[in-house]
Order: C-alpha cells, then structure tokens, then sequence
C-alpha cells in the first residue's frame, strides 16, 4: 500500500486533506471583518466580559502574589458575576493562560501558574 493510499491521508470524498498554510492562510481571510480590522474575540472578552473588571495590565505582572490578590479584589467587588468569586478570579486566570497558549513564554506561564497556587491560598483554598 502506498503511502497516499493510506487512509489516513485521504478524506471521506478520497480527496487528499487540504494543506496545513492553505486553511491558515483562509482562516485568517474569514477572522477579519468588513473594514479589514482583524476581530480577536478573545480580546473582547477579557475587555468587556460580565465576568471581572479587572486593573488594566494585571496578567503583565511579574509577581504571582500580585496578580492573585488583584483577581480577588476584582472577583469580591464585581456583582456581575455568576458563580462564587474564587471560580470567577480562577476562571479568568486560566482563559488569560489557555487563550496565550504557545506563545506564552515558559517564565509567564510559571509565574501565572504561581499565581493559581496564590490564588487558592488567598481564598482559602488547599493548595
């Protein structure tokens, strides 16, 4: 059996599947809008979302300590919010560290991971 037999590599119409820069580059066509600016939802959640109104900058911090204690404050004052404030505060954390994903180099991602353990602590949660 060939390699371009394989099942794997062909689709259900036995056509080959599509390149991988061929659906990036239409991915990228179909995320901008009418005016060419490109729509990040991502960033209008973290900007307008029911969940916290958090301080400009936050997750930029480099202290775990800081960023955890300025989600609680966030999560405690907010009144839009639907679950308890640790799930909102916590919730929030890991869309910001998810949503970076790769591109979150290894000294952020430990730091925010930091942040989580702090997080718990702050509520009185077990670590």
């Amino acid at each position: 059996m060939k390699k371009a037999d394989h099942p794997s590599t062909r689709r259900k119409g036995g056509r080959p599947a599509r390149q991988r820069h061929a659906q990036a580059s239409s991915a990228k066509a179909r995320a901008q809008d009418t005016n060419g600016a490109t729509k990040r939802w991502s960033q209008q959640v973290t900007d307008s979302s029911d969940v916290l109104d958090l301080e400009s900058g936050i997750f930029k911090s480099s202290s775990a300590e800081a960023i955890a204690l300025s989600l609680k404050e966030s999560a405690l004052r907010s009144r839009r919010r639907k679950g308890t404030p640790f799930q909102s505060a916590m919730s929030m954390l890991n869309f910001y560290i998810n949503r970076a994903g790769r591109n979150l180099p290894k000294s952020r991602r430990d730091t925010l991971q930091k942040a989580k353990g702090k997080l718990r602590e702050a509520f009185g949660r077990k670590p």
